[in-house]
C-alpha cells in the first residue's frame, strides 16, 4: 500500500500526520495503542464525555506520561473538530446523533473524517458522503470494522473481473437472539459482568452485536458502499463455515440460499440446533465469485480456491477482523491520499426498529442492543414505502401507539421531535 513510505516523507518534512479522536471506548483503545508504533502518526486532541477515563484509557494501553501529556483532552467533540492541529477526525461515539453533528462540524473545518460509528453512517450516510465531497474532504469507513474489510474485498473481486455473488461477515446467531436484553448478554460472551466492566465494555453495545442489529447496521453501510442488494425480508444468517460459504451462498437456481445474486449477508457460527459449525467465520468476512468464464473457473480450482460442485462459484474469506488496531489505515489513507477506506455513495439498505417484545403506548424507546427494540435489515425502497423508523432515531422517542412483538415500528408511531439527526435523515431519503 506504500502508506509507510508516504508517512515518512510527511515526517521527514516535518508534517506528521495528526488525527484527533471524539470517544475512548474500546475501539479508541485499541487505535490509541498503536499510535507510539507508527512514526510521523500523532494524536493531537481525545474528547470524551468523560476525561479521566480518557486518560486512563491512554495509561490502559502503555501510554507515556510525556505522550498523554502532549494531548489536548476536552469533554467536547465539536471543539476537536475545530482545532486547528487536527487533520483527521475519527469519530467512535457510536451514537448517531453525535456522529451527524461531529462529521457536519468536521466538514465545515475542512477536516477529513474516519466514521467509526457506522450507526450515523446507515442513518445518513448518503447526505454526509454529499455534503463531504462538497467540502473536499474525506469522508470514509474505519479499517478493521468488518464493513470497509468487506468493501475491499468487494472492490478487489470486482477489480479482477470478478461477479460478487455475495459478501458479508459471520457472526453467533441463533433467530432468539432478538429477544435478548443487556441483562442477559455477558453470558453469551462467556464473561462475567465485572470482567466486561474491566475491560470497558458496554453491555448495550455489545448486545446489539448479538441482538442482529450491529449485522444489519453493517450490512447496510457495505450494501451502501458497494450497490450490493439487500435480501428482501432480512438477513437470513444461515449457518455456514468457511469450506462451505461458495456452496450455501450461491443462487437458489444453483442450489444455494440466495434469492438473488449480487447480496450481502451474514453467516452464523451455530447451527440451529446450537451445535457450532465446523471451521466457523464467526470474526470473519468474506467474499462469495463467480467465474466469469470456463478459463477462470478451471484456475479456481488449478489454485485451491473452495468452490461449488461446479467450480463456477468460489469464496475467499479473511478468518479476522483487528478492530481499532487497524484503523490507522483509515486516517492515513485520508490523509497522505486522500481516499476513504469504503464510503456510502447510495440509499440501497435501511435498518428497521422491530420490537423485541409487546410494546405499549407511551414507552420510551432504548435504541439498537437494548430492552425495546432490534434493528432489521430491509431494502431502502421497502423502509420508505412502509414509513419504518430508522433505528438510528429508536432511542429516547416515545411510542405513540402499541406495537407487537416482532411488529416493525414506523414513525408514525412515535413522537419525533425536529433535529440534525432527522434532517440529514429526510435528505437521505430523499436520494433514493
Amino acid at each position: 500500500m506504500n502508506l509507510m513510505a508516504l508517512l515518512a516523507a510527511r515526517r521527514e518534512a516535518g508534517r506528521p500526520v495528526r488525527a484527533g479522536l471524539i470517544g475512548a471506548g474500546k475501539f479508541g483503545s485499541m487505535f490509541l495503542s498503536q499510535v507510539p508504533t507508527i512514526p510521523g502518526l500523532e494524536v493531537a486532541a481525545i474528547a470524551d464525555l468523560d476525561v479521566d477515563r480518557a486518560r486512563t484509557a491512554c495509561r490502559n494501553v502503555g501510554w507515556s506520561d510525556e505522550r498523554i501529556a502532549a494531548v489536548a483532552f476536552t469533554e467536547d467533540g465539536m471543539e476537536l473538530c475545530g482545532r486547528d492541529d487536527v487533520e483527521v477526525v475519527i469519530e467512535a461515539t457510536g451514537n448517531p446523533k453525535a456522529g451527524i453533528a461531529h462529521a457536519l462540524t468536521a466538514f465545515e473545518a475542512g477536516k477529513h473524517i474516519v466514521m467509526v460509528n457506522v450507526e450515523a453512517d446507515v442513518l445518513a450516510g448518503p447526505a454526509l458522503s454529499r455534503r463531504a465531497a462538497s467540502a473536499g474532504v474525506v469522508y470514509s469507513m474505519a479499517y478493521g470494522d468488518q464493513p470497509a474489510l468487506v468493501c475491499e474485498m468487494v472492490d478487489w473481486a470486482r477489480a479482477c473481473g470478478f461477479h460478487v455473488v455475495a459478501a458479508g461477515k459471520g457472526t453467533k446467531y441463533l433467530p432468539w437472539f432478538h429477544e435478548v436484553t443487556p441483562d442477559d448478554v455477558w453470558a453469551h460472551y462467556g464473561l462475567r459482568p465485572e470482567q466486561a466492566e474491566a475491560a470497558g465494555m458496554n453491555p448495550q453495545m455489545f448486545n446489539s452485536f448479538l441482538d442482529g442489529t450491529k449485522s444489519a447496521i453493517e450490512m447496510a453501510a457495505i450494501a451502501n458502499a458497494t450497490g450490493l442488494a439487500v435480501p428482501s425480508d432480512g438477513l437470513k444468517f444461515p449457518a455456514c463455515g468457511v469450506d462451505d460459504l461458495a456452496h450455501v451462498l450461491r443462487p437458489r437456481e444453483a442450489g444455494g440460499v440466495l434469492d438473488e445474486t449480487g447480496v450481502v449477508e451474514v453467516v452464523s457460527s451455530l447451527e440451529r440446533d446450537v451445535r457450532p459449525v465446523f471451521r466457523d467465520l464467526r470474526w470473519g468476512v468474506y467474499v462469495v465469485l463467480e467465474a466469469p468464464n470456463d478459463y477462470a473457473a478451471a484456475c479456481f480450482r488449478e489454485y485451491g480456491l473452495r468452490t461449488d460442485a461446479s467450480g463456477r462459484f468460489a469464496a475467499t474469506y479473511k478468518p479476522y477482523h483487528l478492530i481499532g488496531l487497524e484503523l490507522s489505515i483509515s486516517v492515513l489513507n485520508a490523509a497522505l491520499r486522500g481516499e476513504p477506506t469504503g464510503a456510502t455513495r447510495i440509499f440501497q439498505g435501511d435498518v428497521a426498529a422491530v420490537a423485541k417484545r409487546d410494546l405499549k403506548a407511551g414507552e420510551m424507546l432504548d435504541g439498537e442492543g437494548g430492552y425495546t427494540v432490534w434493528g432489521k435489515l430491509m431494502p431502502a425502497g421497502r423502509s420508505l414505502s412502509e414509513g419504518a423508523l430508522p433505528i438510528g432515531l429508536a432511542h429516547g422517542v416515545q411510542l405513540k401507539a402499541d406495537i407487537p412483538a416482532g411488529g416493525v415500528v414506523r414513525f408514525a408511531d412515535v413522537t419525533l421531535a425536529d433535529n440534525l439527526a432527522v434532517m440529514l435523515r429526510r435528505e437521505t431519503e430523499g436520494m433514493a
